[in-house]
């Protein structure tokens, strides 16, 4: 390759250099950097010469090419000779200092390059530098700045020079006026500095071992006063922190006395700086150098200097951290680093300053002083200062302990966590910092919005910290065991610290199975000499109320118990066995639970349990006495956990039981009575608790004390009860009054059965009753639970007689008024249940209730029951004195209330068991039967069973009389025998049973008559537990048999319009079993209801508008299809004169009717008929201006194409399609033809468009009708390739055809040849829509075999070959597309129809009434695939001329047609093997096939692997043909520069002699209009010359090469610059 040549690219590429393309640039500059690498000389002579012709280039391309000369530079330094070095040198000092003023990034770039070249030759480059660095003259800014590189980047070759330099530069700093030159020369300075630091520290490694600090230590001086006196002044903030920066970095080179001299100026103007900026990291930084020099040299003076600097350095320390701005953390750790250097010089001084701003309130100030005192602790180098200052620190951090701030707190923390590590809680004092600990562990949750400040500390984070840190401290600093243990005993009592339980119990149970296997005797605790600790009994007490509610306080529950089993021998020494089996239990069910799951009741049994073992296994009255008093002492502590509370009084019940002391226990009762508060129903219950479980033990003394504490002054309205009741003087008299009434109660239900039964009457219920008359609800609630506790406690024994109650009525009304007055959002209290009850028991009782009275008890009752929620629903709203329920009461709750709605229905019923009776309850019940709720729906039905089952057992017929309300009943409840509850299912059927058996006593039949029809409901039960809706219907089937049988002709209407309203219930199964019933029953006895016809037809139409369920929709149209079997005429005319589109209602009557297939069979007849004669649109004008006419649809075949639509969709209607299958789809596949691209007609109300899809109508009925055929892999197909969307679409019907074709060829050969007979008149209609449309379908036929094998090929060729002749343009298309599909349908047939097809193919190829030249495309692809079958002597002869035809089509602007051109030159490979000429003909479209392989289209890029592939061995060269076969495969990609790269060293390689003719080839797509071939043809030109050698390149025309190269240097895609500047990197 000529220099010229190299030349002329390198130039190009320097042009280029500033390309406003990224990627161009970095190609460019890699381009440049590889002629580089290769030519260092060369090519760094010519970027010279280009910058020194270019005076003038702007400043980003100087910037480029000085870049790129640094990059070249920087790799090949040894292959550079020392001339062009030198010339670098030069160029890049001139290029540094041509501008006097500063042009950062150009001057920068000359710079980069002086300190590159420095590396190697830093003597030349010193020579070239100091040349412009003279005594007595101001340097350039980046002559400076260059020497300043220079010493950072190569240490050991410039400090030698520094001396000399620091002699010339001394001058120039009094000279310096501009503020930029003061920051370059002391950027400078500080550098120099830094490498005399790093050379002075590793002279074992430096060239001259003889140099010393001393050598520039004038110099650093004298610079040092320049730079402190007066740059150090400046009002440049910049410039000062540059000067700091280096007056820093010179401390450690200045001589000891003047550091000392300076000193006490240097720290207070260094310290003043703080103020003057806000990039702090710098001073600190400079500062730390100063101290580091001074304490390292002892200075004396320091210490003059230590007040300011402490002040200061804790202004800074008490700054806050940002840690998303990283400057801000690095200063921090080098204030901190200050404060060790000073700590080393100044213990005393700097560790009472720091304790003294401990004082200081200001929060910023303490959180600095913690930090520092943290980091001094934590320094080891200052261990042994620290150890005698402990106690003043212990007593110093007292006062941040006591800071309101968390932020402050958690540095506490921190510090406590350091302290802790170094012995300081094992100081006096030290304890303190232990109850900090746990305090804050015990923090409640931050309710309050979180704050916008980023530092904030929340409550959580805080305790979470504390928690870690306790356990920490427990488990990692050996010497806290004894601190630790059992101090920390002493928080498990405290209320303030109950959220810290949790941690304290882990960190005690670590603490204590460690000294328990070691067997310390320190494990067993002396409580007497422990005097601040709880005593054994309370902390017993305190973790029994804990592990009752284990998922409070943070999940303290498991943690409590398993501390308690380590102290077992601490509480007791006979617990331990006891606990060692008992507690393990526990943990486990506590482990395998969760809040939700938890079972709440069976927990507290197991306490209590536990507790009653344990006390049993210490068999110590006296130690029980003491727990009991110390348990009813601690109860004050949960006044504000009243749950916790009422555990405890159970506790203390059980543990009195257990006492023998019955004096002991009196003062008990008396104390729990006097002390309780009685404002608080919990506290309430809890109390009579108490009382009840110690009444187990103790009756009569308990009996005694209530009956005293009765009689007290408690009672009595006087001011004594101030003086009694112990700080309670705000307690309601009342409320003690429901204290005592609860207690008696407890009282029945725990005292001894055998012992209460005596005494109930005159000492519990004679007590209770004197509270009676009050108006007091609380006293009221407290009446009714406990006349229900003794209600439990005596109903085994006790039978109450009846007798006349004269209160009855108003007793009645008053808890009436009870029930009226819960809140119906949930079911919280037992006020339902017992009074309900109570009114059942009483409505027996004389006087009868009036008939109003009980409407309104029925009333209030059933709603007040029915409307509650779900017995899972917790009520959110709880009043004060109610009591919280978890589930589990709920659940039986709401089990008690329902009996007692059950028992009081049958309580009124038994009255009067009289049909009007039962419609008068029933009525209050029904409405609950249709409930959109599950729950009410399961209330209502089981009342209604219960009511049912009452009524059948108390019935008495006197007389024959009719049961008038059974078919209204039977209608609610025969429905429900499919509700979706199972429960409702089943007792619906006991309900029907039930009544049906009623109609029986009614009629006559004996009480133990068993009626075999009503008999066989009962197994229908267990049918109705699966709820498939097959098993449902026959249910329902069975059951309306039955109902069939026995109900009376004159309940048949009321009951078949209640079965009317049941398809709209609120429940879609009712619906289904309402419509089954209705159909069985108009089926089995619809003849006597022929006038009521009319009337049900209109109830159905209106019925259908709201049903939504389908099923019921089905069975309503199986109605209509009953009645209309009679009347087919009047229905067929009413459903076709329907407005289109129709509703769903008309849709789905004409597919009821579908359901009879002699009448479907009949309505395709009817259909068929008239769409063959009748015209299926009519053109219209579109406007009187624009002209034109639209296609709009006719209305009668529309409507008959939906008819038929709606028709097929029902499954019945398969057979007579079926029978008529080739007829229906070709009649529809017509019908689609000619309704595709057509208007729906106007409706003639609104004169609109009718919002109807003509196509689709069509298209639909013809995918329902391959349903109906059972062509279920037609249809697969179809719907896989959207078929069906393209089908409707004017612009896509053809494909949407073929594709139905092709599945139809697939799937359904058999039903063809019929189809095909069909369809073959509609070639020759009028219609051009319908000869396009059969067109396009045999089109497709002929790709398959089945032509062939059933024989109908022959009438599928000829009725192409005719419309090759076709006047429209399409159909001619069509049918050229098919003759060349036979070759693929059909191969054996090729050679049969050979003159044909290619006459067809070569007159296809030629046509030109082809505007989008789509017939030329199909002759094309045609021909490709006939060509593979063709015998050679038939095509022989026409190979040259078929090449020549396709090869203008190459390069086609139309894909599919360049496309298709290259496949057919591939199908030709195979005509043309052996022969010369057609060789040739490969290597002339070689290069284009090579270029087309990164073309835009991807079917093109097949194309060219496939063409490629195939022609391989044609083009004569073995190593081509490989790679060719192996690497172009159309499913695999291909790394288009790795296979041109080979490639070309190939066709070098076995074609020297048309490397000539190639690269003219290739220059050719310089021009191609695809920027991707541009790109491509680059690439083979840069690879071509990158590996062709050098005898080869007089071959070549370098100079068009490089003209073709640079033009495309310049083309307006950046993809195809960056491969020309790639293609030019290989011109070397």
């Amino acid at each position: 390759m000529g220099e010229t040549d190299v030349e002329q690219v390198t130039l190009a590429l320097l042009d280029a250099a500033n390309d406003k393309d990224f990627e161009v640039q970095a190609q460019v500059r890699k381009s440049m950097l590889t002629l580089g690498n290769e030519q260092p000389d060369r090519v760094l002579a010519m970027c010279q010469d280009y910058l020194l012709k270019h005076p003038k280039l702007v400043v980003s391309h100087r910037v480029v090419i000085l870049q790129t000369i640094e990059l070249i530079v920087g790799s090949r330094i040894d292959a550079i000779s020392y001339p062009r070095i030198k010339s670098i040198i030069s160029l890049a000092s001139d290029e540094m200092t041509r501008s006097k003023e500063v042009v950062p990034d150009w001057q920068q770039a000359a710079s980069n390059i002086l300190v590159a070249v420095g590396n190697k030759h830093i003597n030349d480059i010193m020579e070239e530098i100091l040349s412009k660095f003279q005594p007595g003259v101001l340097p350039h800014f980046f002559v400076v700045q260059t020497l300043a590189n220079l010493s950072d980047s190569n240490v050991y070759g410039m400090v030698p020079f520094l001396n000399a330099i620091l002699g010339t530069m001394l001058p120039m700093l009094s000279l310096t006026k501009q503020d930029n030159m003061k920051w370059v020369f002391s950027s400078a300075l500080c550098h120099f500095s830094d490498s005399i630091s790093e050379y002075l520290a590793n002279l074992d490694k430096a060239p001259d071992p003889t140099v010393r600090q001393d050598t520039f230590s004038n110099e650093i001086c004298a610079a040092f006063d320049i730079l402190f006196n007066n740059w150090l002044q400046s009002r440049e903030s910049k410039l000062r922190l540059t000067v700091a920066e280096a007056v820093g970095s010179m401390c450690h080179l200045m001589a000891s006395d003047k550091l000392e001299e300076h000193i006490p100026k240097l720290i207070p103007a260094i310290l003043s700086l703080y103020k003057k900026t806000n990039e702090h990291y710098i001073i600190s930084k400079s500062l730390c150098h100063v101290l580091d020099a001074s304490v390292n040299m002892g200075s004396r003076v320091l210490e003059t200097q230590l007040d300011s600097l402490l002040f200061a350095l804790h202004q800074q320390v008490s700054t806050s951290i940002d840690y998303s701005n990283p400057p801000t953390v690095k200063n921090h750790n080098e204030v901190l680093r200050c404060f060790s250097l000073l700590a080393k010089a100044f213990p005393d001084r700097l560790v009472m300053l720091v304790l003294q701003r401990l004082e200081n309130s200001n929060e910023r100030s303490r959180l600095g002083s913690l930090a520092v005192l943290r980091h001094l602790i934590n320094s080891s180098s200052e261990s042994s200062m620290m150890e005698s200052k402990k106690l003043l620190i212990l007593a110093s951090i007292r006062q941040p302990m006591a800071d309101h701030s968390n932020k402050v707190k958690k540095r506490v923390v921190q510090v406590i966590s350091a302290m802790a590590h170094h012995g300081y809680l094992e100081l006096d004092g030290g304890e303190l910092l232990v109850r900090f600990l746990v305090q804050h562990c015990a923090l409640p949750d931050t309710y309050q919005k979180a704050a916008a400040d980023r530092e904030e500390v929340t409550n959580e984070s805080l305790r979470t910290m504390c928690d870690s840190t306790l356990h920490l401290l427990t488990t990692t600093v050996g010497r806290l065991a004894d601190v630790l243990w059992p101090k920390l005993l002493y928080y498990m009592s405290p209320p303030q610290y109950s959220n810290a339980t949790t941690p304290l119990c882990k960190s005690l149970i670590v603490l204590g199975n460690k000294k328990k296997d070691n067997k310390e005797a320190s494990f067993n605790i002396d409580f007497s000499q422990e005097v601040n600790l709880p005593s054994p009994q309370t902390l017993m007490v305190k973790l029994l109320v804990n592990a009752a509610f284990p998922f409070n306080s943070r999940g303290h529950g498991a943690p409590s118990l398993s501390l308690l089993q380590i102290l077992s021998v601490n509480i007791h020494r006979n617990t331990e066995a006891v606990w060692d089996q008992e507690i393990p239990p526990l943990l486990t069910v506590l482990e395998e639970s969760t809040a939700e799951s938890f079972d709440k009741i069976s927990w507290d049994e197991n306490l209590l349990k536990f507790l009653s073992k344990t006390l049993v296994a210490v068999d110590d009255d006296k130690w029980l006495c003491q727990f009991a008093a110390e348990a009813t002492s601690y109860l004050s502590t949960y006044n504000n956990a009243l749950e916790e509370k009422s555990f405890l009084y159970q506790c203390i019940g059980v543990t009195l039981q257990h006492s023998f002391n019955k004096d002991f226990v009196k003062k008990q009762l008396q104390e729990i009575l006097l002390t309780a508060r009685h404002n608080d129903a919990l506290e309430r219950q809890g109390v009579a608790l108490a009382i009840g479980l110690c009444a187990n033990s103790h009756l009569e003394g308990t009996l005694a004390k209530l009956d005293e504490f009765g009689k007290s002054d408690a009672f009595k309205k006087s001011p004594s009860i101030f003086n009694l009741l112990k700080d309670r003087n705000d307690v309601e008299l009342e409320k003690v009054k429901s204290t005592l009434i609860l207690c008696y109660g407890q009282v029945a239900v725990h005292a001894p059965p055998e012992k209460i039964l005596n005494r109930i009457d005159q000492d519990v219920l004679g007590c209770i009753s004197k509270h009676f008359n009050t108006k007091d609800l609380t006293m009221k609630l407290s009446l009714i639970q406990s006349v229900g506790l003794v209600a439990k406690a005596i109903s085994a024994c006790v039978k109450k007689q009846g007798y006349v109650f004269s209160r009855k009525q108003e007793l009645i009304a008053l808890i009436q008024d009870f029930i009226k007055a819960e809140p119906a959002d949930g079911l919280r209290t037992s006020v339902r249940h017992l009074v309900m009850r109570t009114c059942a028991h009483l409505m027996p009782l004389d006087p009868a209730l009036s008939e109003n009275e009980t409407f309104d008890l029925l009333k209030v009752c059933v709603s007040s029951v029915f409307s509650l929620p779900p017995e899972t629903h917790t009520p959110e709203k709880i009043a004060k004195d109610e009591e919280v329920l978890d589930l589990k009461q709920r659940k039986a709750l709401y089990k008690d209330t329902l009996s007692s709605l059950h028992e009081l229905l049958s309580s009124v019923l038994g009255k009067e068991p009289t049909p009007d009776a039962l419609q008068s309850v029933f009525k209050h019940v029904e409405c609950g039967l249709s409930s959109t709720l599950d729950h009410e729906r399961e209330r209502a039905i089981s009342a209604t069973a219960h009511l049912l089952n009452h009524y059948l057992d108390n019935m008495t017929v006197k007389n024959m009389m009719s049961f008038h309300n059974l078919g209204a009943l039977l209608g609610r409840l025969s429905p429900r025998c499919s509700d979706p509850q199972l429960v409702v299912r089943a007792t619906a059927i006991d309900c029907v049973y039930l009544l049906l058996y009623i109609q029986l006593r009614y009629e006559g039949f004996a009480l133990d008559y068993k009626d075999g029809a009503v008999e066989g409901l009962l197994p229908l039960k267990s049918q109705l537990e699966n709820p498939d809706h097959s098993v449902l219907y026959k249910t329902c089937f069975e059951l309306t048999k039955v109902m069939s049988k026995r109900l009376p002709q004159q309940q048949m209407t009321t009951l078949v319009f209640m079965l009317f309203e049941g398809l709209v219930d609120s429940q879609t199964n009712c619906c289904r079993a309402s419509s089954v019933i209705l159909n069985t029953l108009l089926k089995n006895r619809g003849g006597g209801l022929q006038e009521m016809v009319p009337e049900m037809l209109e109830v159905l139409r209106v019925r259908l508008q709201s049903i939504t369920e389908e099923q019921v929709r089905v069975a309503v149209g199986q109605t209509v299809l009953i009645m209309a079997s009679q009347h087919l005429q009047t229905v067929l005319n009413t459903l076709a004169n329907q407005p289109l589109p129709y509703d769903s209602w008309t849709s789905e009557m004409w597919m009821a009717l579908g359901a009879d297939p002699i009448v479907a069979d009949q309505i395709m007849e009817i259909v068929m008929e008239k769409l063959a004669v009748m015209a299926p649109y009519v053109d219209k004008k579109e406007s009187m201006i624009r002209g034109g006419t639209t296609k709009v649809a006719t209305n009668k075949p529309l409507a008959m194409t939906c008819g038929l639509k709606e028709l097929l969709l029902n499954g019945q209607s398969q057979e007579p399609a079926l029978s008529k299958f080739p007829q229906l789809f070709s009649c529809l596949i017509v019908r689609l033809a000619s309704s595709v691209g057509v208007s729906a007609p106007k409706d003639n109300a609104t004169k609109r468009s009718a919002a109807i899809h003509v196509a689709g109508v069509a298209a639909d009925a013809l995918r329902i009708l391959l349903a109906r055929a059972q062509l279920d892999e037609v249809l697969k197909r179809l719907d896989e390739e959207k078929a069906w969307d393209a089908i409707r679409e004017q612009n896509a019907h053809i494909t949407g055809v073929t594709l139905l074709a092709r599945a139809m060829a697939k799937h359904a050969g058999p039903r063809l040849p019929a189809i095909v007979e069909c369809l073959c008149p509609s070639l020759n209609n009028i219609y051009e829509c319908q000869r396009i449309t059969v067109t396009a379908f045999f089109s497709e036929l002929l790709n398959h075999h089945v032509a062939t094998e059933l024989m109908f090929i022959d009438v599928l060729m000829n009725n192409m070959m005719e419309r090759i002749a076709d006047p429209c343009c399409t159909v001619r298309m069509l049918a050229v597309r098919g003759l060349g599909n036979i070759a693929v349908g059909s191969p054996e047939k090729v050679n049969k129809y050979a003159k044909e097809l290619l006459a067809a193919m070569s007159s296809g190829m030629e046509e030109k009434d082809d505007p989008g030249k789509l017939i030329i495309l199909e002759a094309m692809s045609g021909l490709s695939k006939v060509l593979l079958y063709l015998d050679k002597k038939n095509v022989h002869l026409l190979v040259v001329y078929i090449f020549m035809k396709i090869k203008p089509f190459l390069e086609s602007d139309n894909d599919d047609i360049r496309c298709a051109s290259i496949h057919l030159m591939g199908k030709l490979s195979k005509f043309g093997s052996g022969e010369p000429i057609f060789k040739d003909q490969i290597h002339n479209v070689l290069v284009s096939l090579l270029l087309h392989l990164v073309d835009p289209n991807a079917h093109v890029v097949k194309a060219c692997k496939y063409a490629m592939r195939v022609c391989a061995p044609m083009v004569g060269s073995e190593q081509i043909t490989a790679m060719f076969q192996n690497h172009l495969h159309e499913d695999k990609s291909l790394h288009y520069g790795e296979f041109i790269n080979d490639l070309t060293k190939y066709l070098i390689q076995d074609f020297p002699g048309m490397l000539n003719f190639y690269h003219i080839s290739v220059l050719q797509f310089f021009k191609s209009n695809w920027s991707e071939v541009r790109a491509g043809a680059a690439m083979f030109i840069g690879f071509l010359l990158g590996n062709l050698p050098d005898e080869h390149y007089a071959h070549l025309n370098m100079g068009t090469v490089t003209q073709g190269l640079v033009m495309l240097l310049q083309d307006p895609d950046p993809v195809v610059r960056v491969k020309a500047a790639e293609a030019m990197g290989h011109f070397h």
